[in-house]
């Protein structure tokens, strides 16, 4: 078993970035409970697992700059969205597997390339909790230096996101948004 303190550096530091001929891998953790920092509030794994739910229920309240998000087909485990940018329409299917993970799934259309992305909860021990974002795109279509420069760019723009996510799903468990535990 892998001590609290290997995991936790290793999670600080653990970003993936793979770039093949026709993807783009990307994986990283956010840290969520650090025992050694009094000050921040400790989530349990049912907050985190309904802040996930909510970014894909109510993307809105994560993304800014998203104009309108709608819902056209919900079951206990799959939803199909349609998200508004402006005049940019992008329909994916969300997955949930409760209580682990949230699946998106961007099939081509339009100028948009094909892409997945893995919101996964790790709790190595209780209440230590993780979530392992695993983003898996197209090519683009840029090449050589341009396309490290753009990876590199997307990369940053997840990670950003990503840290916001967990900020937004951290002020809406403090408001209780998500109810009793």
């Amino acid at each position: 078993m892998v001590s609290n303190e290997t995991f936790a550096a290793a999670a600080r530091a653990a970003i993936v970035f793979k770039s093949q001929a026709d993807t783009m891998k990307f994986t990283h953790l956010i840290e969520i409970n650090d025992p050694r920092n009094p000050l921040l509030e400790p989530l349990s794994h049912e907050q985190l697992w309904r802040g996930l739910v909510l970014r894909a229920e109510a993307p809105g309240l994560f993304m800014p700059h998203l104009d309108e998000c709608t819902i056209f087909e919900r079951n206990e485990e799959v939803m199909l969205r349609e998200l508004r940018y402006g005049s940019v329409v992008i329909r994916d299917q969300v997955t949930l597997v409760p209580p682990q993970q949230v699946r998106y799934r961007v099939p081509a259309q339009h100028d948009i390339v094909a892409s997945r992305l893995d919101m996964t909860i790790e709790e190595p021990q209780p209440g230590l909790l993780y979530v392992r974002f695993t983003y898996d795109e197209e090519d683009a279509g840029v090449e050589g230096e341009a396309e490290a420069m753009y990876n590199d760019f997307r990369r940053s723009a997840y990670e950003a996101a990503d840290i916001d996510t967990i900020s937004v799903i951290r002020e809406l468990a403090a408001n209780e948004r998500f109810g009793p535990d």
